[in-house]
């Protein structure tokens, strides 16, 4: 009997082995993050009881995506779907009185996104606006019987209905030409017209729509205005708004306004800067308000300050002039003796507190990323989205004295438990001028450091939008590692988060420092006992795109690279919607050969490394013709290319199927001329 009895227990440990290898863990794949639920910033009811959220997924196959609002108790417990109609429901904010939950979107035979109006004890959404020109960025009252919104108007019309006809007018019309005196005339991926952005008011019931803004003299931001841009004071009298100021076109300066909200002169709190001023935030007990400085006129990426002005003394003072990170994603704690901001933070983002009173800002939180922070109720809740290189953004309510994280929301957990995460870890190398870089590096599932293994280097957009410890959807390094390789992403120099020296480090000159720290970055896994050498990728998109293209130029140890969306001709990038701007330093015509200098384009002559070249028609930041330019200069050089054409993406691949298309063309250059160990 016992030869038999082994025979059956050596038969169910192979059988229980097969099912154990059935189930394994797999690495994720473009198609399993298509799967995923994407969430969006958590607001909190007034106590503090609930958080709602939007939570988007995708129907792949359909290639469309649905967008409704979710209710999470912060005290632990299962989420409740609070809308479920099949448009996009979005930018939920609660009503002072925690009664009632305000929210934009385009239901049934709405042509334009409109304000709707949830209760949190039952019934459906009730349409609010019924306007031409749509609404967008609803703010409660403190009354909580009216709501503030934004709707985009021609400003010489003095009533809805005019607007609905000239709108009817134009799509009428058999002249489709559009003119500009002024720029600006796009952005990223649609064309600007004539009308404003202002800011109206609504009774919660619905009716009558009242002008705020309008007449002012001012215009919320053609391009980005959204409901940071504004904010109502807690006793209904008083708007805050950021305006630009020029009126060339070429030369923004945001300032910060306030005025009546009955009626009256805009009064400009911040006219003596010449750099933005934004963002503003009425305290809850209506002392302050605050809002974000800018003193670097026409340098985007420079540090923000938080300044805090005294309604009552008309006075404002710099509360971070001698912190050297960006004071961003502010909100007010509840008894407006403090604020909180979710801030990049060398590599990770952290929840840190900045008091009224002064002193330098405290980290709550330090690992791993925190962001889309609120915080209400006494004792207070804070909640946020927590995320990293290998979780998907995921609420959690976070503790105040020590910020200790737990987590609320599950919606990823089904996916996450049968995936194979590679381990991230942050590393450090000398760079440009003996310079410290940081670099997070994702290593395959299952790595073994005795083998040898292929490198993606990845390269990233901005130039100064550094890569923090968080997941992204697009360029996936989970994605890649579960590939076969070892994925990094570098924090060259001009990265955000790593203080304004460093940041500024670049300027004017913006590729010489990050090509060096990009070919630094290969030394250090050249010196790695794991790297092979002889399969080493690189690519980026956008700025990352641009160093692609230069690397081309230039002397690197890449087998093969990806231009996304790349700055290739710096002549013709005049031709996009940031082209209007004007140069910081120096415009090409004032030095020509410098200008030439960091144009990909002027070394051509030595392109030899077979390239993956993808562009969208819809991308105004970098328009289609530099990536049709680079792709035709790699034919005509006889270099082995490929050009992937998206007709309907823009600086981004943001569809679903057009995504998976795209992870397929990558993978299939990267594992051609890098193949991963079999």
């Amino acid at each position: 009997m016992r030869p038999t009895i082994r025979l059956a227990a050596l038969g169910l440990a192979l059988f229980a082995g097969l099912a154990h290898a059935a189930t394994a863990p797999a690495p994720l794949t473009a198609e399993t993050i298509w799967e995923m639920k994407r969430l969006g910033a958590p607001v909190l009811s007034p106590d503090g009881r609930f958080a709602v959220l939007t939570v988007t997924q995708f129907d792949v196959k359909e290639n469309k995506s649905a967008t409704d609002l979710w209710l999470v108790p912060t005290a632990g417990g299962a989420a409740r779907r609070l809308t479920s109609d099949n448009a996009t429901d979005a930018e939920p904010a609660w009503s002072p009185d925690g009664t009632r939950i305000a929210f934009v979107s385009r239901r049934g035979d709405d042509k334009q996104s409109q304000l709707y109006v949830i209760r949190l004890d039952g019934g459906e959404a009730q349409r609010v606006t019924t306007l031409p020109t749509g609404a967008s960025g609803p703010k409660w009252f403190g009354d909580s019987k009216r709501i503030a919104f934004i709707s985009r108007v021609w400003a010489d019309l003095k009533t809805f209905d005019e607007q609905a006809q000239r709108l009817k007018e134009r799509e009428d019309s058999k002249v489709n030409a559009l003119a500009w005196s002024k720029a600006p005339i796009q952005y990223w991926d649609h064309w600007l017209d004539d009308r404003q952005s202002q800011v109206y008011w609504v009774s919660a019931e619905g009716g009558p729509v009242t002008a705020i803004t309008l007449g002012s003299g001012y215009e919320l931001s053609k391009q980005t205005a959204d409901r940071d841009a504004y904010d109502i004071s807690p006793d209904g009298t008083e708007i805050a708004f950021a305006a630009d100021v020029d009126r060339t076109g070429t030369d923004s300066n945001y300032d910060v306004f306030v005025m009546p909200v009955a009626g009256g002169p805009a009064r400009n709190l911040t006219a003596g800067n010449k750099a933005d001023d934004r963002s503003p935030l009425y305290s809850p007990d209506g002392r302050w308000l605050a809002f974000v400085r800018q003193v670097m006129p026409r340098f985007y990426a420079e540090r923000e300050r938080l300044v805090l002005h005294d309604r009552a003394a008309d006075t404002s003072r710099v509360m971070t002039e001698d912190w050297d990170r960006d004071a961003r994603g502010l909100v007010w704690l509840p008894d407006s003796k403090a604020l909180y901001g979710s801030i990049e933070d060398a590599g990770t983002i952290r929840l840190y507190r900045f008091d009224i009173k002064g002193g330098k800002p405290v980290a709550i939180t330090h690992s791993p990323s925190i962001g889309e922070v609120d915080v209400a109720g006494k004792p207070n809740v804070v909640v946020g989205l927590r995320q990293s290189l290998g979780e998907p953004p995921t609420l959690v309510r976070v503790s105040p004295r020590d910020g200790a994280m737990t987590q609320l929301s599950t919606f990823n957990d089904a996916i996450l438990s049968g995936a194979a995460i590679g381990r991230s870890e942050s590393v450090t190398y000398k760079g440009a001028d003996g310079d410290d870089i940081q670099m997070w590096v994702t290593y395959p599932p299952g790595f073994d450091p005795s083998k040898k293994y292929p490198v993606f280097l990845l390269l990233h957009g901005g130039p100064h939008n550094g890569i923090s410890d968080s997941w992204t959807f697009r360029w996936n390094s989970q994605v890649f590692a579960g590939w076969g390789y070892v994925v990094a992403w570098h924090n060259f120099h001009g990265s955000s988060g790593f203080g304004e020296k460093f940041t500024d480090s670049i300027n004017p000159d913006r590729i010489s420092k990050p090509y060096e720290d990009t070919i630094k970055a290969a030394e250090w896994f050249a010196a790695q006992p794991w790297t092979d050498t002889s399969r080493m990728v690189a690519g980026g998109g956008s700025y990352g795109g641009f160093l692609a293209a230069t690397l081309l130029g230039r002397p690197h140890p890449f087998k093969a690279l990806i231009a996304h969306a790349a700055v290739y001709n710096e002549y013709t990038q005049y031709g996009s919607d940031y082209g209007a701007d004007k140069r910081r330093h120096f415009e090409h015509w004032d030095k020509p050969e410098e200008f030439l200098r960091y144009s990909p384009h002027a070394s051509a002559g030595n392109f030899v490394t077979p390239t993956l070249v993808l562009h969208g028609q819809v991308d105004y930041r970098v328009p289609l013709n530099n990536g049709v330019e680079l792709f035709n200069t790699l034919q005509n050089r006889g270099v082995p290319s490929r050009f992937v054409y998206f007709k309907d993406e823009n600086h981004w691949v943001l569809k679903p199927q057009n995504s998976l298309y795209w992870y397929r063309e990558v993978k299939d250059w990267v594992t051609h001329y890098a193949p991963p160990n079999p």
